[in-house]
This record gives structure tokens, sequence and C-alpha cells, in this order.
């Protein structure tokens, strides 16, 4: 938890934006609650919402708020424990001192809640409130709003207000998602130096996440470790490792402060490329320092994405697998046959920032359209950058011999993709190559005490010296 002056500012901002927009009422918070697994008493590991950590970054379950957007008043809404919860937990802080750690001075029993915003809706005032992203939330507001929906009454200008806050990163949280990815370089490289032919995948998982859980609070998503990297999310760790495969490894840790990194390397299981798997690999680094290149405030990252397809096909025309004039090729999606993801997403207090809170709001501006073509149409940040995003860097080329079939079969793309020459690589899997970025004031830095190693001399010599 940061110092209670941080959630003041934010809250005021909040508010101030809120009155800026013409709105009045209440901003009704949710916060978690913990989610049984099996049974009421054994819970998935607990993480609270991340909208509720922004503004109050209280990490107890059950805690609520309202923000009175006229008179600025606030007030947080829990229960003190009683002698049953002391037995099993100890004492624990009232509910008023965690308020007051927050900078909040007004207090109320967790049950108030549905009081104050029912008598708020019963004054005719607008209660706005963000689109929950757990179940518990979700019928907690419909109970207190007494509506069967309550998707549709999501407050667009609460929505707007918060993604805009939460888009630019203070100095504090850059600071700690440098700090997550300073854990992250320690977890891959753990991982890289683990890759031996002839043990089980999960072998490597467990190191990677002894890491994240030794030193942060976890992982900042499922792990992705697979030889089958045409798999984009690819969760299975059960095969044994083999000699002259490709190894994708994405993954992420999240940090005490619950401040997401995302890192993908690509490795080659016998600790050298083939010649073959070097030049893919070639393109799909070229195409990310050709992106970190361009990063830099005034540039869309659509345009960002746009360019590294185009390098993307450059090479794969030079090694025959495409043809034809690559200005066309990018205009008719060519591209995301061999890629069809986006270049990268927006990151901070979750891996996939705000994303809960509506993909095309967070990751669009109001004059950008979502394009539906496969790879552009996945891009899950397209909006003109400024100083303070943070978004990955994650290029990538895939052979799915499922996907190429279809295009095949569909008759697409013909006149500029040598389907004959690829069935040459429907055994080879993928490769993703991703890093963190922050846009600066005149350009772009990479996230993380250092950089880890990527470029194919560099992972071979890693791998090398690990062996």
């Amino acid at each position: 938890m940061f110092a209670k002056e941080i959630y003041i500012s934010r809250r005021r901002t909040l508010l101030e934006k809120m009155r800026a927009a013409g709105e009045s009422g209440v901003i009704l918070f949710i916060g978690n609650a913990e989610a049984p697994a099996q049974y009421k008493d054994n819970c998935y590991k607990w993480r609270q919402d991340s909208s509720w950590l922004y503004f109050f970054g209280l990490d107890e379950p059950r805690y609520a708020a309202i923000l009175d957007i006229d008179s600025g008043r606030e007030t947080i809404y829990a229960d003190d424990v009683d002698i049953d919860d002391i037995i099993w937990m100890g004492p624990q802080p009232s509910v008023a001192s965690r308020a007051a750690s927050a900078g909040v001075a007004g207090s109320a029993p967790y049950a108030q809640v549905d009081a104050d915003a029912k008598q708020a809706v019963k004054a005719g005032r607008t209660v706005h409130y963000l689109a929950p992203s757990r179940y518990f939330n979700t019928l907690r507001l419909m109970e207190i709003m007494g509506r069967a929906r309550i998707d549709k009454a999501v407050s667009r200008p609460l929505t707007e207000a918060v993604i805009s806050m939460r888009l630019i990163k203070e100095d504090i949280e850059i600071q700690a998602i440098d700090d997550a990815c300073a854990l992250g370089y320690e977890m891959h490289s753990v991982a890289r130096d683990s890759i031996v032919p002839g043990i089980v995948e999960q072998d490597i998982v467990g190191k990677m996440e002894g890491v994240a859980l030794a030193k942060g609070w976890g992982v900042s998503f499922p792990t992705i470790l697979t030889q089958h990297g045409e798999t984009l999310h690819n969760h299975l760790h059960d095969k044994v490792i083999e000699p002259g495969k490709l190894m994708v490894i994405d993954a992420g840790v999240e940090s005490n402060e619950h401040y997401a990194s995302d890192f993908t390397r690509t490795y080659p299981t016998s600790g050298k490329f083939t010649q073959k798997q070097r030049d893919i690999y070639q393109i799909v680094y070229d195409c990310n320092q050709l992106a970190f290149s361009l990063t830099k405030p005034g540039v869309t990252y659509r345009e960002v994405h746009l360019a590294t397809a185009r390098k993307m096909l450059e090479g794969l025309s030079a090694l025959g697998l495409v043809k034809g004039d690559l200005d066309e090729m990018v205009a008719k999606g060519i591209a995301g046959l061999f890629q069809p993801h986006g270049l990268g997403h927006n990151m901070g207090l979750d891996v996939h920032d705000m994303e809960d809170l509506g993909e095309n709001l967070v990751g669009y501006d109001p004059d950008q359209t979502r394009a539906k073509q496969l790879g552009l149409g996945s891009l899950r940040m397209a909006r003109r950058l400024v100083p303070g995003h943070v978004i990955t860097d994650e290029p990538g080329i895939y052979f799915i011999p499922a996907l190429i079939e279809k295009f095949k079969k569909e008759g697409l793309g013909y006149d500029f993709v040598n389907y004959a020459r690829l069935e040459a690589y429907y055994d080879f899997g993928g490769i993703r190559l991703e890093d963190d970025v922050l846009v600066t004031a005149d350009g772009a830095r990479r996230l993380g005490p250092k950089r880890l190693p990527v470029s194919p001399d560099e992972v071979e010599a890693a791998m090398a010296a690990a062996r």
C-alpha cells in the first residue's frame, strides 16, 4: 500500500473529473470478496479488485465505499472482526483505522452500504459504478440497485474517468512496475537456465513460480511454457523437453503491490538454433526492435502494429513463404496468418490493464475503430501514445497448421502465400518475443533493471553459460 496521500489525491482527481463532466450523485465501489474453491472455508487465492486498490489500497475482502460527488464525503463500509474471527485470524485492525490509512475519515458496517446507496436512488441521485469483473460483485450490485441486470447501467462517465487516470502511470507506479519487471527478469532467467532435454516442462514452471511466490504476490497470469508455441495460450506443462524444439515462455510476476510484469522469450531446447529456427527468430527479433524504435508520443500503436506486420512480411518474403507487394499484403491482412494477435496491450495493476472496464474503451481513442481483420482485429492497444503509457511489445510468428489449411481451403491469400513451401513448417511451432515498455517524453524505455537476452546470439550465449 502506498502513502495515504496517493489515494487521497487520486480520489480528489476522480471527483474533479466527474464534476467537470457535469456529473453529480455518488460513486459506488464494491471490493472483492473471498471466493470458495471447493467449500466455504477453502477459498481461491485472494486478490482484490484493481480499481479498488487504485483508489483505496486496502487489500482486504468485503469492503465497499461511496464517494459523494457533490459534497466530497467519503465512506468505507466493512465489518470489524468478532471473537470467532479472532480465534482463526488473530486480532485485526479496526475498519476505522484501515479507512484512515487510506485517508478516509468515515466508516460504517458493510450492510449499511445497501441502505445508503438505495437512499441515494430514492432521492433521485445517480449512483455511478464500474462494470464488475466478478460474479459476487455483480450480485451485490443487483441487490443494491434492485435490478435484474446491471450491465446497461454501468456509468460511462465514471468508466472513462477511471481509464483516463489509470492509463497514465504515476512515478510511484512506474517504480512498482520496474520492481515487478526485476522479479520477472529473475524468474525468466531461472527458466532459461533450467531448460534441459529429458525433463518435464512442469519442473521448470515450478522453479519459475517459486521465484514469484518467494519475492512477490505470485504470477501475474497463468504461466505459458510450451514446446508447442503455435498454440498461443498453451498452459499445459506435461511434455518432456525434446532436443531440437523451440520453447516459448510467456510469464510474469505480480509484485506484492499488485503491479505486473509480462515477458516472453523463445529458446532452442538444444541450446542452439537450427538455421531454419534462426531465420524465423531473426524476423521476430527485428520486428520487436522496430516496434520499440517507433514507440514515442504522438504515434498510434496501431501504426506501430502495421509497421511491424510489414517488417514481418518482408522477412517471410525473403524466405519465399510469401510473395508480392508488401503494402498490399498488409492491407489484405496476410500478416494475420502468421501473427493472429495484436502487437501489445496496456499493463499496470492488471497484466491486461483495465480490460474488465471494456477493451475498446481502454485500448482505442474515440476517433479509432477496431478492425475486423485477423491479427489487427485482436490489437488490444491502438491508442495515440502519450508519456506514461505502459505497454507490451510482443510480435510473434506462428505456423498453425489448422489455420493455414483453413486459409488454403477457403482460397485466401493465394496471390501472396506460398502454401506448398509452408508445409515444411507445420512442425515448427511458434516464436514470440515480448518486452514491457514505458512511453517517455521523447521516446520509450524498456522496463526493468536490464533486458533479458533476446538476440539470437545473446540467447545462445546465455544458454551455453548455464550448461
